[in-house]
This record gives C-alpha cells, structure tokens and sequence, in this order.
C-alpha cells in the first residue's frame, strides 16, 4: 500500500495505524505530531486510526539542541 510520508513516497502494509507507522519509523513513544490528509490526529487515536492508500501523513518531531 502507498502513502506519502514528510513528501516521500513508502510502501507499508495493509492495516498499519498510525502508531504502527510511528514505529516503524523509530518514533514511538517520542513527543511528535501527526497529521493525515490534513487532519491532525490526535495522540489518542494513534493506535486506531488505520491508514488508507494514498495517505499523505506529515509528522513533526522536537528536535533539541543549542
């Protein structure tokens, strides 16, 4: 299945959540957020929130430094 990350195209299974996505990307449990098609998807539904084909998904993360 085909969704668009951050403007990059990936390929990821069928049925993956948000949060399986966050995972994938070495980012859960991380301060993050997530936006599907333009919609900011809660912490909350992370774990239920079920991508579809042709997703475009923005995530932000906090980057610290000095």
């Amino acid at each position: 299945m085909q969704i668009t990350i951050n403007g990059d195209s990936r390929e990821i299974h069928p049925g993956w959540t948000v949060a399986d996505l966050l995972g994938h990307l070495d980012l859960r449990g991380r301060p993050c957020a997530v936006e599907v098609n333009r919609n900011v998807i809660p912490h909350r539904r992370h774990t239920d929130h079920v991508l579809s084909h042709q997703d475009e998904v923005e995530v932000v993360t906090l980057v610290g430094g000095g």
